[in-house]
């Protein structure tokens, strides 16, 4: 959980700073909470941070992990099964 007296703002202090905000997000890999009156309403995160967190959850929850298999299928990431089993056979010294 971020410390939200270090790592918050308000969204109009972010509008005057979004640049140097996006770099200290960048550069210290700390999600930032962003506030409308004092009260958290956004979370801004490195986009690096954010896949890792999407990956931690994948690999916690099954339904995400396939929610994430099928967004890659449509991209066209990912081999054939076919593909992959021949080159770990090769690789491991398995034989059919």
């Amino acid at each position: 959980m971020p410390d939200t007296t270090i790592d918050s703002q308000s969204v109009a202090s972010f509008r005057r700073r979004s640049g140097g905000v996006l770099k200290q997000i960048g550069k210290t890999k700390r999600p930032l909470t962003l506030t409308v009156r004092g009260k958290a309403t956004a979370v801004m995160q490195d986009a690096e941070a954010y896949q890792h967190l999407l990956d931690t959850a994948a690999a916690a929850n099954a339904e995400e992990g396939n929610r994430q298999g099928l967004e890659d299928a449509k991209r066209g990431k990912g081999r054939p099964a076919k593909e992959f089993f021949a080159e770990f056979e090769a690789a491991n010294g398995i034989s059919r």
